[in-house]
């Protein structure tokens, strides 16, 4: 039975990772004010960024997709981990030694699955470094140097050796604890007549790492003319690699690609490399499979879609890489990035023109790109006679919608009348006018309800709690967030949560009945039983165990929701803006109470018991009065 890992331990690992720390390895944060970061959201796709980070209380929130927690959770869901798992993986970032309860700790028992292979991996990954200074392995380093990489490049990538006996790696691993089933299940190992052999055998090897730059699988260069195999093999799909999800170079070229807001996707390893060493550190590559659906996720985190970033494709130019470059531009309105091509000169890869022209070359040949729906356009006329009438209505037909599609309306217009320079056609006006109807059809089209419709209509709105939204369903309750009362009681609610010094002692006065919403009311409670703002105030464990206190998932995450989500003030919230909210909440509830009165006298009738009724016209009376001082005293009336 596995151990369980010691409560203080959990504790210590949460509070020495910082949660804006750990999502910015898989995502841009930026700035979203009152001390908040935002970006867009890794649990589902989105135009504009709704998820929110709030650094301070250590949550996380998507008012998207409604999906919020802690550090712990953010990993959990996104790396499909358990909670040992999580764990294990945080406490060895921040170097801490977790103790097992329950008969103490074996490694290799006791934790789980994918960190066992993480660590396989990682092991795996050192194993072939070292190997790479062997005599065996001199054959590689040939390899390497013919095409300009030192020592130092090769120790800066990782790159290393696999031996080309059976089971070198195996017999390593095996005796750092690893079973059979763990080598096989990573891919690192396959079934041999007698056991499990190395699945790489005499080649040279690149790990791959995913954005949080852990090695999860290997890339493989044939060296031997007696070696059988592909020219590149890589790790099969495993638990841990998808080759459909993982960019090689991609926890190297993260940040900047985020500093810089654009990307280089180049074809092979080599070319990451020759890239990176060129000064072109945002550089990176697909593993084995071409540039898809997958891939565009994992960058647009890192873009932020800014309507300044952009892609840029290199290709060789001859016809495979010609067709590789329309499989992209296929791709291209899943960007909201701009997208172009580099091609390189004589069918050279950026590896062979590092080679042959030097550094500045490949950094020339990044810069000297060109729009890709430009490229798109030069391919099809070019099949078209432009001779003849009936081919330039051909070519028209064909390459309209393409400058339809164009996302900037200024280059829509300006593509538009380069497209008639291209096709001969001197009425200008005229092509201009067809790709503006067919751009209008194609939003008419979006606002009929077609797939395109929600992303185009999220795209750039405010994620404001206040907006009509479909009921979360499991993961929150459905209010009526229209209601004036509602809003100024989710208000509240944030700054009991997000500053409570501001709203201490008077928040913690307040009785159930001061909040309307059902479910706000719940959220009171759970502050209350984590000992009220007063105790809160300057405490990091305050929110924790406000969510610890919720009585099920679905208010632990509306309290996740109000301690993340700004404020609706554009400036630092102070005592004076808390005080507002205050006030407001009361006299709502003090309003709702004289409704409820008023209801009563009027069923009571003039038939009522004398006494019952003076009290009641007393309690209105009292009620009005305290009413009218809230409204003219303010803060000073509570």
């Amino acid at each position: 039975m596995a151990g369980r890992i010691n409560d203080d331990d959990v504790k210590a690992v949460r509070d020495a990772v910082p949660i804006d720390a750990v999502v910015s390895e898989y995502l841009q944060l930026r700035n979203a004010g009152g001390g908040n970061l935002k970006g867009l959201c890794p649990f589902h796709d989105e135009k504009s960024p709704s998820f929110h980070v709030s650094p301070a209380k250590g949550l996380y929130h998507c008012f998207g997709c409604q999906e919020g927690g802690d550090t712990v959770d953010f990993i959990m869901k996104l790396d499909h981990l358990s909670f040992a798992e999580t764990i294990e993986r945080l406490a060895s970032q921040a170097g801490i030694t977790l103790r097992y309860e329950e008969g103490g700790y074996t490694p290799g028992r006791q934790q789980g699955e994918r960190t066992r292979l993480v660590e396989a991996h990682k092991a795996a990954a050192q194993f072939y470094v070292e190997q790479l200074d062997g005599p065996e392995a001199e054959i590689a380093r040939k390899f390497l140097a013919e095409r300009g990489f030192d020592q130092a490049a090769a120790q800066h990538f990782g790159v290393g050796y696999s031996p080309a006996g059976w089971d070198h790696l195996t017999r390593f691993l095996r005796g750092r604890g690893f079973s059979d089933q763990e080598l096989v299940l990573s891919g690192l190992s396959q079934e041999g007549r007698r056991g499990p052999i190395d699945r790489f055998r005499g080649r040279l090897m690149w790990p791959i790492r995913d954005i949080a730059g852990e090695v999860v699988g290997f890339g493989a260069r044939k060296l031997r003319d007696d070696d059988n195999g592909p020219k590149y093999l890589n790790t099969p799909e495993t638990p841990l690699y998808r080759k459909s999800q993982v960019l090689y170079g991609i926890d190297l070229a993260k940040k900047e690609i985020a500093k810089t807001n654009r990307a280089v996707v180049v074809e092979g390893y080599t070319d990451v490399m020759a890239c990176h060493l060129a000064g072109v550190t945002t550089a990176i590559a697909t593993c084995g499979t071409s540039f898809g659906e997958g891939h565009i996720k994992i960058l647009r985190r890192l873009l932020m879609d800014n309507a300044g970033s952009e892609v840029v494709f290199t290709f060789d130019g001859d016809a495979a890489g010609q067709k590789a470059a329309l499989r992209a531009f296929e791709d291209d309105q899943k960007f909201a990035a701009e997208t172009s091509i580099a091609i390189t000169p004589g069918g050279m890869d950026p590896c062979d023109l590092r080679l042959a022209k030097g550094d500045a070359a490949v950094a020339d040949l990044v810069e000297a790109r060109t729009p890709l729906f430009e490229f798109a356009l030069r391919h099809v006329v070019s099949r078209h006679n432009l001779d003849t009438t009936v081919g330039r209505a051909a070519a028209l037909d064909e390459a309209a919608p393409i400058v339809a599609n164009i996302k900037n309306s200024s280059i829509q217009h300006e593509s538009a009348v380069q497209l008639a320079g291209m096709l001969g056609i001197l009425d200008t006006q005229f092509v201009v006018k067809r790709v503006s109807q067919l751009a209008r059809w194609a939003r008419e089209r979006g606002r009929d309800g077609g797939p395109e419709q929600g992303r185009q209509q999220h795209r750039g709105r405010p994620q404001a709690a206040e907006q009509a939204r479909p009921a979360p369903g499991p993961r929150g309750p459905a209010l009526n967030l229209r209601s004036p009362a509602h809003r100024v009681e989710r208000e509240l609610l944030k700054l009991a949560l997000q500053r409570p010094d501001l709203v201490s002692p008077a928040f913690d006065a307040y009785g159930a009945d001061e909040f309307t919403a059902p479910p706000y009311a719940v959220v009171r409670q759970c502050i209350e039983d984590a000992g009220g703002t007063t105790a809160g105030a300057n405490d990091s464990a305050y929110v924790p165990r406000v969510r610890e206190a919720a009585p099920d998932d679905t208010v632990r995450a509306m309290v996740t929701e109000l301690a993340v989500e700004p404020l609706h003030t554009r400036r630092d919230p102070d005592e004076a803006y808390a005080g507002v909210q205050l006030v407001a909440v009361r006299l709502a509830a003090v309003n709702h109470r004289v409704t409820e009165i008023r209801g009563t006298l009027q069923r009571l009738g003039p038939r009522a018991d004398p006494e019952h009724l003076a009290a009641v016209q007393n309690e209105l009376w009292v009620l009005q009065q305290y009413g009218q001082s809230l409204r003219e005293r303010g803060y000073a009336a509570l």
